[in-house]
């Protein structure tokens, strides 16, 4: 059915793979999103789209651009840093400006892009953040379905695997904090992009986990990993204290570091997510992880494109 849809945090992981899936004939596509440089390779990629670079935390002519909207995808996010500011910013005052518009416009219908964290026992400045973003859609009356996807991976990953990814390439030695065994439990943004697809074809409402379907432990993740890049890294287990003084020392050298003391933190405690059959709910068949690794690291194209921090 198509529609005009608006998609916020446009540029980032999710967001340019999900243009790949709504970019088709019949929709029309306005992306916002706030970084100059991810705005660049998002027009690149997806030239047929409405690019509008706009901070949302702020008032702007970026709000006109939900008049007439059907679909609202409320993506943006602050996952990492370590200032406060920066997370109410992006996942608060953004939503509660960006909320505020989509009512003086009537959207139609919300697609919300939380996370698995709010369930989770970690305590640091995306989870709380991430926790009230999700309160302000949920008090919110316009029809809408939440989505917590779990850690998720493909192209156009600035952070987490993709960043992993990168260093092992670099790197004769790829550091694991204590042994490694952290459980995870990965979702491809490719399933993710068409769980939203197909929540937006059929306007389904409520709350849903979705999580990856295969849980693996941190070391052997990073295994899977190296053998998708064919890197040459060594795999060594470092003790944790050990660790945490590295990103310690790393983060006093950079404002904006892609990994840090409470993602550790994060990464070491001890979640469970919950996995509901979502291919059965949604339609959408699973991925096998280590093909979903092999297609994000493997692609000629799109695994060359690092985005900018």
């Amino acid at each position: 059915m198509p529609a005009k849809i608006v998609l916020t945090g446009a540029a980032g992981l999710l967001g340019q793979n999900l243009l790949k899936r709504l970019d088709v004939p019949g929709n029309e596509i306005v992306a916002i999103d706030k970084h100059v440089a991810k705005m660049k390779v998002l027009r690149r990629y997806h030239p047929g789209v409405e690019a509008i670079c706009a901070d949302i935390s702020q008032p702007g002519e970026w709000e006109e651009a939900l008049a007439c909207a059907d679909v609202l995808i409320i993506g943006q996010a602050q996952i990492g840093g370590l200032d406060y500011a920066e997370f109410d910013r992006n996942n608060i005052e953004a939503t509660v400006r960006l909320i505020d518009a989509a009512k003086r416009h009537d959207i139609e219908y919300i697609v919300h892009i939380s996370s698995s964290v709010v369930n989770s026992m970690a305590v640091d400045f995306y989870t709380e953040t991430k926790k009230a973003q999700e309160a302000l859609v949920a008090a919110c009356d316009i029809p809408q379905i939440v989505l917590r996807p779990t850690l998720m991976f493909g192209w156009f990953d600035r952070k987490h695997m993709g960043w992993l990814s990168r260093f092992m390439k670099k790197s004769p030695v790829f550091p694991v904090p204590g042994d490694g065994r952290y459980l995870r439990q990965p979702l491809y943004v490719a399933d993710f992009a068409a769980i939203i697809d197909a929540a937006i074809q059929k306007r389904m409402t409520g709350t849903y986990n979705i999580t990856g379907q295969e849980r693996i432990d941190y070391i052997d993740l990073m295994r899977a990993v190296k053998r998708a890049t064919k890197a040459r890294s060594a795999i060594v287990r470092v003790p944790y204290w050990s660790f945490w003084l590295m990103l310690k020392s790393y983060g006093l050298l950079g404002r904006n570091p892609p990994f840090t003391i409470k993602q550790l933190k994060a990464l070491i405690t001890p979640d469970i997510f919950e996995v509901i059959d979502w291919p059965g709910i949604f339609g959408v068949r699973a991925t096998p992880l280590q093909q979903a690794l092999d297609e994000t690291f493997g692609d000629p194209t799109y695994s060359q494109v690092a985005l900018e921090f």
